[in-house]
């Protein structure tokens, strides 16, 4: 657990059921010094996520993190929302206060180039939404790279999709984009935990631990909402806290297991495009005779998680009971 100076952490958002539950962490955590939040097309268009992102901001104080928009759509793939998943507005159509704030004038890309190049420090890099912005950033300001201690993403899975049967979301959404980052931090040298569908849906809160928030007009209220609102979507009586996960992850590594492993994008495949191919293979002459070769890009893959550990981590912080 981080109980010592605050790690400096960006987070690169589509905000999002899940991703405003992990702004709230990432808000409200002391463990956690919050240098700014960009904005990409995907779980809802730009123009809303935007708006979502800057909403909870402004509901933790958090007028001080500067927030900018960026790409609106995938490199290559049709751009294709998961509003059917999130709300139409993108958040849950919690009718919740919106913000009146408007974003950086920088575009994303120029917003993470300078707070990287200008940091004292190196920051952890949270994106938690299909990587465009992070693609275009490390291939336009390959510099900025210096500025990073580590990639924390949430996307991928070593054994399961949910946009398709092969992939997962965020990866599928823009598959060059993840596999020119992976490629990318490989060549640069960066560090990458992928907090994929395999530990994604561990991190679990009730309907009823929240109950007695839900007309909280401050966080407290709205994680309780946005947990509400995911029971009754999917007829649960409980939810995931989603890419706080992620979050949850910078702040308390201990509660993850995670492997080394190389990890590809699939680019091609009819029914696999945009699977994160983890080798999980352990013999070598199995590698030495494979014609693909090794992957370059290897990661630290998380396989296994405390799902209690972060779960009471992440309702303790943003209910205001830690």
């Amino acid at each position: 657990m981080n109980t010592g100076t605050p790690t400096p952490v960006i987070l690169d958002v589509d905000t999002g059921v899940d991703d405003a539950c992990a702004l709230l962490l990432a808000a409200l955590h002391p463990g956690i010094d919050l240098r700014g939040v960009t904005c990409v097309g995907g779980n809802a268009p730009l123009r809303e996520v935007v708006a979502n992102t800057l909403t909870v901001l402004d509901t933790c104080g958090r007028e001080d993190v500067p927030v900018a928009a960026g790409a609106a759509v995938p490199l290559l793939e049709p751009y294709a929302d998961a509003r059917h998943v999130h709300g139409h507005d993108g958040m849950g159509d919690l009718d919740w206060h919106k913000s009146a704030r408007r974003p950086d004038q920088r575009h994303a890309v120029e917003l993470l180039r300078d707070l990287l190049v200008e940091a004292a420090e190196p920051v952890t890099l949270v994106p938690l939404a299909p990587l465009t912005n992070i693609a275009l950033l490390l291939r336009t300001y390959p510099e900025a790279a210096r500025g990073l201690a580590r990639v924390v993403f949430m996307g991928g899975g070593a054994q399961a999709g949910n946009a398709t049967a092969s992939a997962e979301f965020n990866v599928f959404h823009d598959p060059e984009a993840a596999a020119v980052v992976l490629d990318a931090c490989a060549e640069l040298e960066v560090p990458v935990t992928m907090y994929g569908l395999d530990v994604f849906y561990g991190p679990r809160v009730s309907r009823a631990q929240v109950r007695d928030h839900l007309v909280d007009p401050g966080p407290a209220g709205l994680a309780a909402r946005l947990i509400d609102f995911q029971c009754e979507r999917f007829g649960s009586p409980d939810a995931t806290i989603g890419d706080a996960g992620a979050v949850c992850a910078v702040l308390d590594p201990d509660g993850l297991s995670t492997t080394r492993l190389p990890v590809r994008v699939e680019l091609a495949g009819t029914w696999s495009r945009g699977r994160t191919v983890v080798d999980l293979r352990d013999w070598d002459g199995d590698l030495a005779h494979d014609p693909h070769g090794q992957a370059p890009a290897v990661l630290d893959v998380a396989l296994g998680v405390d799902g209690e550990r972060y779960a009471d981590l992440w309702w303790r912080t943003v209910s205001g009971s830690a």
